[in-house]
């Protein structure tokens, strides 16, 4: 997917990273095979994080000790490809599936995809993609880092507060009426599966305060940013 001299990159991919030295530099250069620009957002790592991410060939953007969503904010005001893909910097998501991930928007056919795993591990985050398909349908995998989106809707998006959840991204898009898909994705490292995970507890609040507000959330998102228009 490499751009031709003088042309914007097509394929931008946002990594968030924090404390990832032994595996970033792998997971960059796997990127890099597949698409036109890598940034890495060092959400304050106290290793080396930054240096090895430059040497495997991303740009990186450094920031304090954030979060998940101000380093995906970031992310997303510093690329300069059409179509953004964010993946976890731990080497679970293979960029092998980002042409998969892509060629819906590229095809005109969604504005945000969404990577589905085949087994979701634990019954909490089951059981907040339940919550999730009650608004969103075809959302059966809202807890995934692994997506693709219009770098137009990725800049329209008000994301906002601290929770790590698929959910924080996924419910401005909802609120801007753009079309959401999913693809099947494979994980290069599958978690032990736990009944429940306690620190979803959070994100099933965030969620419930989604479905409760979901008129509101809507006048929000287009005061702010108006309707999503592809």
């Amino acid at each position: 997917m490499s751009p031709s001299e003088g042309q914007s990159p097509r394929v931008s991919v946002v990594i968030p990273a924090y404390n990832e030295a032994t595996r970033i530099g792998g997971v960059v250069r796997r990127a890099s095979t597949v698409a036109d620009e890598v940034i890495v957002v060092d959400d304050g790592s106290t290793d080396n994080t930054a240096a090895v991410a430059e040497a495997a060939g991303a740009r990186v953007v450094r920031q304090t000790k954030a979060g998940y969503i101000a380093a995906i904010r970031r992310g997303f005001r510093e690329v300069r490809g059409e179509v953004v893909v964010t993946m976890d910097a731990d080497g679970e998501h293979d960029p092998k599936d980002i042409p998969r991930l892509v060629t819906p928007i590229l095809e005109n056919r969604a504005d945000l995809v969404l990577g589905r795993r085949a087994r979701i591990p634990r019954l909490s985050e089951r059981f907040l993609d339940w919550l999730a398909r009650l608004r969103v349908p075809q959302a059966h995998d809202t807890g995934t880092g692994f997506r693709a989106l219009r770098r137009e809707l990725a800049l329209k998006l008000q994301l906002r507060g601290r929770c790590i959840c698929g959910i924080s991204v996924l419910e401005p898009v909802v609120a801007l009426g753009a079309r959401v898909a999913e693809v099947p994705i494979q994980l290069a490292r599958v978690e032990k599966p736990r009944r429940i995970a306690w620190f979803h507890l959070p994100q099933v609040w965030y969620v419930l305060r989604w479905l409760v507000a979901g008129r509101e959330n809507r006048k929000h998102h287009r005061s702010a940013g108006g309707r999503w228009n592809p």
